[in-house]
């Protein structure tokens, strides 16, 4: 493949970043730690105003036709600046899906999302259950349409967005639907996070719910681009705290000398850039192949075991050459080792992914 990236992804990335590095301050971070929801309206408007939401949507929903490589770069952007926004879920996994699997009404869900009109999220996680491809959740058919029952946890910006893409187990199997956090039968309750994020518990007693057409390719899709759109939030988050870690190690002096000259020190800083470059390796060769409708579920195991294995290693290693001031929560480090904390284990710690990776590499034929 060709990691050379894309006009258009340069283009996103140039003008993603001059949006999140001018609006996501430390102080602003500060300002939103202390909100009942973690959200940056302020930079969903700009990034609304500026294409970037519509951009990678289909054109069939007023987007740019762009697709899920664009989408990362936007990612990577957003995870060096540690944004609060819920691009991910709302637009790299509901919308898309929407426009991709969603009748008409639907699309017209992924059409006001990227238009920032709507926020949207994808309820993946569940208690106790390590694979969100098989639901515990379960859908019953009635006679006006559906239901759904069970409870998704980890939900983000579930306590703010206006629809949320469930997956659920039927009787004929696995599909995803729509469900309103608004409707009887729905409770969202925000939850604690290491990271501050946006997150919370969504109970479902019979909540009436429509379906996506498409069955499990639906649940397969999105949890592809999830674990591509995780790995690339993680690429953006630990290149930055790489920059800051770098320029700590030139600037703080100890025994007449920067830290950043002693051996065991720049041993530990060549390791963590070679991790960030397996890290920048492995996701874009997954992204790239889903992009090219090519068969992808090693590459993007991989990206994931990558993000999450080489990000508890780059977290550790930004917090300790930091020192105290690693620990200092006004110093804005220490947000990039809970954000790196929490991308790691969403979706599946790297044991988990090496797991899946076996499983996939076990059920091909010999």
């Amino acid at each position: 493949m060709d990691f050379t990236l894309t006009e258009a992804q340069q283009d996103l990335e140039q003008l993603t970043r001059s949006i999140a590095e001018k609006l996501t301050t430390n102080d602003r971070l500060r300002e939103l730690d202390a909100a009942q929801d973690r959200f940056d309206d302020k930079l969903w408007q700009a990034l609304t105003d500026a294409g970037v939401l519509a951009a990678a949507l289909p054109e069939s929903v007023g987007g740019g036709d762009f697709g899920i490589l664009e989408q990362c770069s936007v990612l990577r952007e957003l995870g060096r600046t540690i944004s609060p926004v819920p691009y991910l879920s709302s637009i790299v996994l509901a919308a898309s899906a929407l426009a991709e699997f969603g009748d008409e009404s639907q699309r017209d869900l992924a059409r006001l999302a990227g238009a920032g009109e709507v926020v949207l999220t994808v309820a993946l996680a569940e208690e106790l259950n390590l694979d969100p491809a098989q639901p515990v959740t379960r859908a019953e058919r009635t006679t006006d349409g559906w239901t759904v029952t069970g409870t998704k946890i980890t939900v983000p910006a579930a306590a703010f967005a206006d629809a949320i893409l469930v997956p659920a187990t039927t009787a004929e199997g696995v599909s995803v639907f729509v469900v309103e956090p608004s409707a009887a039968g729905v409770r969202v309750d925000r939850q604690l996070t290491t990271d501050y994020s946006a997150e919370a518990v969504v109970d479902l007693s019979a909540a009436v719910a429509t379906v996506i057409p498409g069955g499990a390719e639906v649940l397969d899709s999105i949890l592809a681009r999830a674990a591509v759109g995780l790995s690339a939030l993680q690429l953006g988050t630990l290149e930055r705290a790489l920059e800051l870690v770098a320029e700590y190690a030139r600037e703080r002096v100890q025994f007449d000398r920067p830290i950043g000259s002693f051996q065991a020190v720049a041993q530990r800083l060549a390791d963590a850039f070679i991790d960030v470059k397996g890290v920048r390796s492995t996701l874009w060769q997954a992204a790239w192949r889903l992009s090219e409708n090519l068969p992808a579920e090693e590459e993007i195991r991989t990206a994931k075991f990558w993000a999450a294995d080489a990000g508890h290693r780059v977290a550790h290693t930004v917090i300790h050459v930091h020192g105290g001031v690693g620990l200092d929560r006004d110093h804005p480090v220490h947000r990039y080792f809970l954000a790196a904390k929490h991308n790691e284990f969403a979706l599946g710690s790297a044991t988990e992914q090496l797991r899946r990776l076996g499983q996939t590499l076990a059920d091909i034929p010999a």
